[in-house]
């Protein structure tokens, strides 16, 4: 919508630039939802591969640090809607 703030991921820390918090947000989250309504195995394959290109920013980001199950954050969220 015109005038309100994007909640797209900041890369490659994956940071909502607007909230500040590990995207995707609470905003983010709702329109993924909108966008997906009909589509809810659309919505999972899509974060799925949201979740890889996230794993590979943040890897390459901080390479000496193992990163913790971003399966909940990803996906986790949208399969118990």
């Amino acid at each position: 919508m015109r005038g309100e703030p994007e909640h797209k991921p900041l890369r490659p820390s994956w940071r909502c630039p607007n909230c500040g918090i590990h995207w995707p947000c609470s905003a983010a989250k709702l329109r993924l939802l909108g966008e997906f309504r009909q589509d809810r195995p659309g919505l999972l394959v899509h974060m799925a591969k949201v979740q890889e290109e996230a794993t590979a920013d943040l890897t390459n980001l901080n390479p000496n640090t193992r990163l913790p199950d971003l399966t909940p954050r990803f996906v986790g969220w949208a399969e118990r809607r």
